[in-house]
């Protein structure tokens, strides 16, 4: 029986993140080249293509809360949300992945945000940090104890991914240039890259992974 150890998580490469997209993430789309270099290095045992699919009422977006803005914050509960453009919204054209992300490898597709209540950046956990999506299960699952993070956006989507994946147990990576950030508020790149070096997560270039058999 095979044992899976290396895992790529491949974060919310859609079409709404991309130039154009309502909630573009500035060069969102120049990962797209990067993480298709990396899927042909065939170093992963499994790969894991991440969704945000929100319903139209999902509670983040800023056009569901009266008098507010996209970027603003306002209080739900104990979270501190967010608030953003309608974005990623199910089944809509903008929810699909970037057209040239070769999404053929993806052995599993995680779509995310689906409560319209509750808001969801990590790949594992809703913003409650209660409900889960399964993919931890999923990684103990298929054996795997290293998990690498590309895509979008990086002080947001994979941050929080990568977090997670750490608190879950496994040996985290984040692949800085397969990401982009948005860096809402300002500094909020340097803020979530050195927290998750603090958190043990080694942040490596799609140079330094081919080192990593």
């Amino acid at each position: 029986m095979s044992v899976y150890r290396d895992v790529l998580i491949v974060t919310d490469v859609q079409k709404d993140f991309c130039p154009g997209g309502p909630l573009a993430v500035k060069d969102g789309n120049a990962v797209v080249p990067v993480i298709n270099k990396i899927l042909k290095m065939e170093q992963f045992d499994r790969v894991v293509g991440t969704q945000d699919w929100h319903p139209r009422d999902q509670v983040s977006f800023a056009s569901n809360n009266a008098e507010k803005y996209p970027f603003e914050q306002i209080v739900i509960g104990e979270i501190t949300q967010t608030l953003w453009p309608d974005h990623c919204v199910a089944g809509t054209d903008g929810a699909k992945f970037h057209p040239d992300l070769n999404t053929d490898m993806f052995d599993l597709i995680i779509r995310k945000g689906t409560n319209p209540s509750v808001d969801s950046y990590s790949a594992f956990l809703e913003n409650d940090k209660k409900m889960k999506t399964g993919l931890d299960g999923y990684l103990n699952s298929v054996g795997a104890d290293r998990v690498y993070l590309c895509g979008l956006a990086t002080d947001y989507c994979v941050y929080y991914s990568a977090m997670d994946a750490a608190g879950f147990g496994f040996k985290t990576y984040v692949i800085i240039d397969a990401c982009r950030g948005i860096d809402v508020p300002k500094g909020n790149i340097d803020r979530c890259i050195a927290e998750m070096k603090k958190k043990g997560i080694e942040i490596i270039t799609t140079e330094k992974l081919k080192d990593r058999r």
